[in-house]
């Protein structure tokens, strides 16, 4: 195998957290301002600056601001986060994710890491309750940049660092299930394996052109386009 990046989003991909990043997100408006902030819209592929700056520009903040405003309430976030993720009833893991990840990990010249909006302390508590967070020695976050693909080019060069390569020696795959992930793996010249196990149906996430989609990381097919053994999409 070419020595390879391999970048997960969280929300979706790997996990349901079952709408426990909003409610923490909901309460830090409470806590902040009193009301749940301005919230009506959907997260799906977003980051967590991203998400507070929407909300706050709709609120009415002035933009000179809102960066200060936006770290005061995400520390509220991730008080309430870790609340709301230990005490949600309908947690999962997403089917195939414990087995890609495992096969993974047996693998020569393999980085395996988290490319995700979500700031780095949210990521490791979202993991964290199914056991997933010891998969992840690095990634790109939302706390790295408010943009995707410039996260995602954070991870990627973090990865080819612990594979002691040059970044344009390896492959980078990023695995999600939005069209912001295809996006931004576009933008940095990275391939896309789209799942549909978020909010996305599989002929959604084909006509943003990711290099390969699938139902979930269970099937078979997906495993084998990870791993290289086929190389054309197979829908």
């Amino acid at each position: 195998m070419q020595p390879t990046i391999f970048l997960f989003d969280i929300d979706g991909t790997l996990i349901s957290a079952d709408g426990a990043g909003r409610r923490a997100l909901e309460r830090a408006f409470l806590v902040g301002h009193g009301r749940a902030g301005a919230l009506e819209f959907r997260f799906d592929g977003m980051t967590d600056p991203g998400i507070m700056e929407q909300a706050l520009t709709t609120m009415g903040f002035a933009s000179s601001s809102i960066a200060e405003e936006s770290q005061r309430l995400l520390e509220f976030y991730l008080e309430a986060l870790a609340e709301e993720v230990a005490i949600t009833e309908h947690y999962r893991v997403h089917p195939g994710v414990e087995q890609i990840l495992s096969e993974l990990a047996t693998q020569e010249e393999v980085a395996i890491g988290l490319g995700t909006g979500n700031l780095e302390r949210g990521a490791r508590i979202k993991l964290r309750r199914g056991g997933l967070d010891r998969h992840f020695a690095f990634g790109g976050f939302g706390s790295d940049h408010g943009v995707r693909s410039e996260l995602l080019r954070v991870g990627a060069e973090r990865g080819a660092a612990l594979l002691n390569r040059p970044r344009g020696a390896c492959r980078v795959v990023v695995i999600g299930d939005t069209p912001k992930d295809i996006e931004a793996a576009h933008a940095i010249g990275a391939e896309c394996l789209a799942v549909a196990t978020g909010h996305y149906e599989e002929s959604e996430l084909q006509s943003f052109s990711p290099a390969f989609v699938a139902s979930s990381l269970a099937q078979p097919s997906a495993r084998s386009w990870l791993f290289g053994e086929s190389l054309d999409p197979v829908i």
